[in-house]
């Protein structure tokens, strides 16, 4: 079954890109959308009747054997493989259905040229891509997945060839990761090289062993755990667009809106959270590292909702709000609550697709214009597409019922990020960041409800009398995907937030924290995590165990680990628990703020905002060019290296390269050809002569060699 789900959409995407000629255009649609719902009809299957206490390995093939690497192609069948089939699947079916309309009649394109096989194409291979990733039992499988998705989302980014935008932010995309997946594979040298295997179990098995050990990288000696926690967190930085490496993810919206759903809501923009959650066996052994991964985490959601207020293209403010709420995610891995981090991995999956097909619908309407500022008084116009919206927002802003768990989507699994942090850095920063974050969350997302929907109509007059609603194939999505916001977070709260025996038992963990004692299972010391997560430091000379390294790793090895890993002495999730009640009110709180904050902007006083942004214009500049990221690597990295490559075009390659072989071939060859040519002359004693002097040198060259000898 897991086979088929893998390999449905590539079947598709082969059939449809190079045979559409013979099945017809229509056909090719048909059978990639075809294709993904079986694959996410099985997903469902599967997430729903698993077994989580076993951890499967479906063998296809041997892929790489060479020395002591081997690394099969197989597929790893556990709860975090069921959690992302579900999302990917659901997500993509979901698109494909959702492309049929949105991508009718095309103004990119000329009458009569084809363009949607190749479209449908790209969406199927992306997904089998993704497939690839989460299903891979080894990090050369997950890396060959890895890359995959960063190939088709070239080709998604860049499918409006023939926009220079388009172009440009598809290169940008596919540079800027480059930078991250060199860190990642940095990683994967480095575990190889210390474990002797790329394979998961024998990854986690050796864990322990590489808290204690020390590894020469660069200038210095690093822990070895720390090292490779950071490098792997490096490639998760760049796919998950995290502060410093994000700048490809809002220029990524040049892309048609379906591709913003699949690639920057739910998939492949989650897969840097996946990768850290993944490798929670080694993550726990590596505190200063979830420091970091912390920390980037908590300022990426803060500096994406700072920037997220003033943006006015729809489709922006809500790429800068997916690179926010992966901050959420990160944090919540940090701290050490993976199971949180999947939770909002899930919830956010459902409401941001519907957000970025919504926004789809309104441009659609619109007939593609971007433009919040010439929106206004829609709701009557497409009152479909306003209610999703509706519901996506009030699942992202976290709209629930205090202190139940009664609520949207985003209202438990956000909450329960905030907790988490508050637990894991003892009320520290990150825990201020977030919540912070959440007030500007709920501001802009209102703001963009206020500005699309309600009020007097602005802009062209002509489109605003002939906006209507999309066709059905675009509101079906929206409609399931509305169902996911609502129902979600209820649904599996217990499940990902619940107490440890309920979040144990669905991720397959071993019931350590209740019922066995830790140091039966991991020796006498243990990993003090919970001094890591909260009070954010770590002693990293204390032994991990009195143990030697082989029983340790062998003792490890045999403990069953689940689909997560958390070390007996990591009790962030009970704290989470039993936070405060103002800190379980406050991410309520500061969702009102938002709200109420808006309402006053854009429905109550209308002059308001632009008197704000006057009265602090050198800040609203400073938020609206994106904390000026573009501009600083512009000028450290992008104008100092196009100089380099002006500079070795012009002088080394067109004057010392291309100059010295002109010279050779165009000067000196032929001086030597007109010297040559002068000795033909055709005269038989000038030959006998050249002969008589050659002799001559011969012979006295043979004799004074002779003499030598």
């Amino acid at each position: 079954m897991v086979k088929i789900i893998l390999f449905a959409p590539l079947i598709g995407a082969l059939i449809a890109g190079f045979g559409w000629r013979v099945i017809g255009e229509k056909a090719a649609q048909w059978l990639t959308t075809g294709m993904l719902f079986l694959a996410c009809v099985l997903s469902w299957v599967v997430f729903l009747w698993l077994d989580a206490s076993t951890v499967q390995h479906l063998q296809i093939l041997r892929w790489v054997e060479s020395g002591t690497l081997s690394a099969d192609w197989s597929i790893r069948v556990d709860r975090m493989t069921a959690i992302m089939l579900i999302v990917v699947t659901t997500v993509s079916a979901l698109v494909h259905l959702y492309s049929f309309g949105y991508m009718d009649h095309d103004p990119q394109w000329k009458e009569g040229e084809t363009y949607k096989p190749r479209f449908f194409a790209y969406l199927s291979f992306f997904t089998f891509a993704m497939l690839m990733l989460v299903t891979s039992d080894n990090l050369l499988q997950m890396f060959f997945g890895w890359e995959g998705v960063g190939v088709a989302s070239y080709l998604l980014i860049g499918f409006y060839y023939r926009k220079p935008t388009a172009n440009a932010a598809a290169i940008k995309a596919f540079v800027v990761n480059r930078i991250g997946d060199f860190g990642f594979a940095l990683g994967i040298f480095c575990l190889y090289y210390l474990t002797d295997s790329i394979r998961f179990d024998d990854i986690f098995a050796a864990a322990p062993e590489l808290a204690q050990t020390q590894l020469h990288f660069l200038w210095k000696e690093w822990n070895a755990a720390n090292l490779i926690a950071f490098l792997l967190f490096v490639g998760a930085m760049g796919k998950s667009a995290q502060l410093f490496l994000h700048t490809w993810l809002p220029d990524a919206m040049e892309g048609p809106t379906p591709v913003s759903a699949l690639i920057h809501a739910a998939t492949m923009v989650t897969a840097g959270v996946f990768l850290v959650c993944r490798m929670s066996p080694l993550m726990e052994y590596a505190p200063q590292a979830m420091t970091f991964v912390t920390m980037i985490g908590a300022f990426t959601a803060f500096f994406a909702a700072t920037v997220g207020l003033v943006q006015n293209d729809i489709k922006r403010v809500i790429a800068y709000s997916t690179c926010s709420q992966l901050g959420y995610m990160f944090v919540a891995a940090g701290v050490g609550v993976y199971s949180v981090a999947m939770f909002h991995l899930l919830t956010h999956a459902f409401f941001k697709a519907m957000l970025f097909l919504g926004a789809g619908s309104v441009i659609h309407a619109m007939h593609h214009e971007q433009d919040m500022r010439n929106y206004g008084g829609l709701r009557k116009k497409i009152p479909y597409t306003f209610w999703a919206m509706m519901t996506g927002t009030l699942a992202i802003t976290g709209v629930g019922v205090p202190l139940t768990h009664y609520g949207f989507s985003g209202f438990l699994s956000k909450d329960a990020v905030i907790e988490s942090a508050w637990a894991g850095t003892n009320g520290g920063g990150a825990f201020w960041l977030l919540l912070v974050a959440a007030m500007f969350t709920s501001f802009y997302s209102w703001r963009l409800m206020f500005l699309t929907f309600y009020g007097e109509p602005r802009g062209d007059r002509h489109t605003h009398e002939n906006a209507h609603e999309s066709p059905k194939s675009m509101l079906v999505p929206l409609g399931v995907l509305a169902l996911g916001a609502i129902f979600s977070g209820m649904i599996w709260y217990g499940s990902f937030f619940g107490d440890h025996a309920q979040v144990n038992k669905f991720f397959g963990m071993p019931k350590h924290h209740t019922q066995a004692d830790p140091s039966e299972v991991f020796g006498e010391d243990k990993n003090p995590q919970n001094e890591l997560h909260v009070e954010g430091g770590h002693d990293s000379d204390k032994a991990l165990t009195d143990k030697s390294n082989e029983q340790e790793t062998e003792r490890h090895a045999s403990v069953p680990m689940g689909a997560i890993f958390m070390h007996p002495d990591n009790h962030i999730l009970d704290y989470a628990h039993h936070a405060p009640t103002w800190v379980k009110v406050s991410p309520f709180v500061a969702m009102l703020l938002g709200f109420i904050t808006a309402l006053w902007f854009y429905v109550w006083d209308k002059a308001i905002p632009a008197r704000v942004a006057e009265l602090n214009r050198p800040l609203y500049l400073f938020l609206l060019n994106k904390w000026y990221f573009d501009e600083i690597y512009d000028a450290l990295f992008v104008r100092p290296i196009s100089m380099l490559g002006r500079l070795l075009w012009k002088r080394g390659d067109e004057v010392t390269i291309d100059g010295t072989i002109n010279g050779i071939a165009m000067g000196i060859i032929p001086f030597f050809t007109r010297l040559a040519g002068r000795a033909q002359s055709g005269y038989i004693f000038t030959y006998v002569f050249a002969m008589v002097i050659g002799i001559v040198v011969f012979v006295t060259w043979m004799t004074f060699t002779r003499g030598a000898n």
